[in-house]
């Protein structure tokens, strides 16, 4: 006997793509973890180094059929393409994938990984910069040439006045000003880099639009003061600073007090 057709209840069915958008954005706000906090749990769980002395990994041949296999190859593949923005698959769908793809997991993809992993484990063990190693690999000649990799390149900016007046910061593309005064206003961002580098604000940009300029309309300068940067941002671009966004990434353009340019990285300001 079929049972009798109950609906689910909750279930909201989108009128058109607009809707199914909204939807979509408002259950991922909804389901938003703290992902470094999560991260510090998961630390936290793993074991002491000390209690995995003499332990040995053995190789796992690969096997799609074998579901404990393919939930982490599926949990895997799709936080990369979360992180890239491109569409995820389920366990079923990356079991047809994997598939298809034996060969690649085979020879390449599987020298790549390892190289990587190595270099993964000298991150976690803060080793020196000369332990970490550039690979490159032709598996058709075959030919593998190993080298060290280069420290990133410096900027030399002097500090002319504020609390750090005097100082040389060497900092290279990896270095940020980090904030995390999720209302902190588009005026005290000014006395901040005056305060703290001695330095005036010429140029304020996020992305491609400009939220302050030392030679724009006096007025709306005036109006976008005391006003928070998420409110500036909002303002300026006529849309929301999303709610998922954790950073905002802004570029500043600072000059001393002979109007000289002094190049400094660019602000990261945390939001929760």
């Amino acid at each position: 006997m079929v049972p009798e057709f109950r609906p689910k209840e909750g279930i909201k069915i989108s009128a058109n793509e607009a809707e199914e958008k909204k939807r979509q954005e408002e259950e991922a706000s909804s389901s938003m973890i703290d992902v470094d906090q999560e991260t510090s749990r998961i630390l936290k769980e793993l074991p002491s180094t000390t209690s995995l002395a003499g332990m040995r990994l053995e190789p796992c041949e690969f096997e799609k059929d074998d579901d404990s296999h393919m939930a982490f190859v599926a949990a895997c593949s799709n936080l990369r393409a979360r992180n890239y923005k491109i569409p995820e698959a389920d366990v079923h769908q990356s079991r047809l994938i994997a598939g298809k793809i034996i060969p690649a997991i085979a020879t390449t993809t599987a020298l790549v990984a390892g190289l990587i992993t190595m270099e993964l484990f000298k991150l976690l063990q803060d080793k020196p910069l000369e332990a970490y190693k550039s690979a490159f690999a032709n598996l058709a000649i075959p030919i593998f040439s190993i080298t060290e990799p280069q420290a990133p390149k410096t900027t030399v900016s002097k500090i002319p006045g504020g609390r750090r007046k005097g100082e040389e910061w060497a900092w290279s593309p990896w270095d940020c000003i980090e904030l995390s005064d999720p209302s902190l206003t588009l005026k005290q961002l000014v006395d901040y880099f005056q305060d703290e580098y001695g330095l005036e604000l010429n140029m304020l940009s996020y992305g491609v639009s400009i939220l302050f300029s030392s030679f724009a309309n006096a007025k709306k300068v005036k109006k976008r003061m005391p006003m928070a940067l998420t409110d500036v941002i909002a303002d300026v671009t006529k849309a929301p600073v999303p709610s998922h966004k954790k950073y905002l990434v802004l570029e500043a353009m600072l000059q001393d007090e002979d109007f000289e340019e002094v190049e400094l990285p660019y602000v990261r300001l945390k939001l929760f």
